[in-house]
């Protein structure tokens, strides 16, 4: 039942208008965001410790744009951006005490929640927790399970928040909406939650057993010029925005210091892979090395994270 006495919004997302002329003009390979880096290459990554003084432990993580998006920032062409960057902030609050009425854990229960802000996706978010953010917090809880020392604080519970400030697109603007839309933004996503995660964590002084990171690798079928390729081409660290076909793609949250796995996530058809010659694995497993790879890169940005926070805690003292 509707409420007169006030005005009410629409009861699903919105979407900006697209103007055929704006779409018309979007659909050259100029337009779209094109791939700079190498497919080994990863972005470089922007990750802080301590922002919040309110919460026992808290880190910010950002994704560096594309050399397109940047492009298309500094000139504008169209009033919509060809792609986005990932920026999502972590808060850790705990270990505190479980409520009376709570059952007796032996071990530190943890609770995860990622939510994405109204204006963090083109498609507006609403502010209860939809599947996809439901799911993005228990495959984090899952990756951070593994890692962290929970028999060290019985009777506890450890809150960690997460909230996506700006998140990768699943596909470019001027596609098709039934095209490229497999949620592959979601993964992305997922692994710079892993790795901010972490180093909230560490930040709030828990022990665990290392550092957990997280990676993403990805089955290309086509460049970002259009030229058709053979098979599909492995790529690390790939922008859903700058390709025009993902066959399938994996994130995994990684501990280097005892090469364990938390966490696997592998999405799409990963049976034909172009591997260099002479390579016996299949393409899930060649899937899985690129991520783990790719895992092994953001871990090196996260322990320079840490040991600045730690050097910065002990001059302070």
């Amino acid at each position: 039942m509707n409420d007169r006495r006030r005005v009410n919004g629409p009861p699903g997302g919105t979407r900006p208008p697209v103007y055929a002329s704006l779409l018309h003009s979007g659909t050259g390979a100029g337009d779209r965001a094109q791939r700079q880096r190498q497919p080994t290459e990863l972005r470089k990554i922007f990750l802080k410790t301590g922002l919040i003084p309110s919460a026992s432990g808290s880190s910010y993580l950002e994704f560096e744009p594309s050399a397109s998006l940047a492009a298309a920032r500094a000139n504008p062409k169209s009033l919509i951006p060809p792609s986005s960057a990932l920026k999502l902030a972590c808060t850790v609050h705990g270990p505190k005490p479980l409520p009376r009425s709570a059952a007796f854990s032996p071990n530190l229960v943890l609770t995860t929640h990622v939510k994405f802000a109204p204006f963090a996706a083109r498609k507006r978010k609403g502010h209860v927790r939809d599947s996809s953010e439901r799911d993005l917090g228990v495959h984090l809880e899952t990756a951070l399970r593994g890692a962290i020392i929970a028999e060290r604080w019985p009777k506890s519970g450890l809150d960690i928040t997460i909230t996506i400030l700006e998140a990768e697109d699943d596909r470019w603007w001027g596609d098709a909406p039934d095209s490229h839309d497999a949620s592959w933004g979601m993964m992305n996503v997922l692994a710079g939650c892993i790795s901010a995660a972490s180093a909230a964590i560490a930040d709030a002084h828990i022990d665990c057993l290392d550092l957990v990171s997280g990676g993403v690798a990805a089955l290309v079928s086509d460049d970002s010029t259009g030229s058709p390729s053979t098979a599909p081409k492995l790529m690390l660290d790939t922008d859903p925005a700058e390709h025009r076909s993902i066959v399938s793609a994996c994130v995994v949250a990684y501990m280097p210091a005892r090469d364990e796995i938390t966490e696997l996530w592998l999405k799409g058809d990963s049976s034909k892979a172009s591997l260099a010659a002479g390579d016996e694995r299949s393409g899930h497993e060649a899937l899985i090395d690129g991520a783990v790879n790719a895992a092994r890169g953001a871990h090196s940005v996260l322990a320079e994270a840490v040991k600045e926070s730690l050097q910065k805690a002990l001059g302070q003292s």
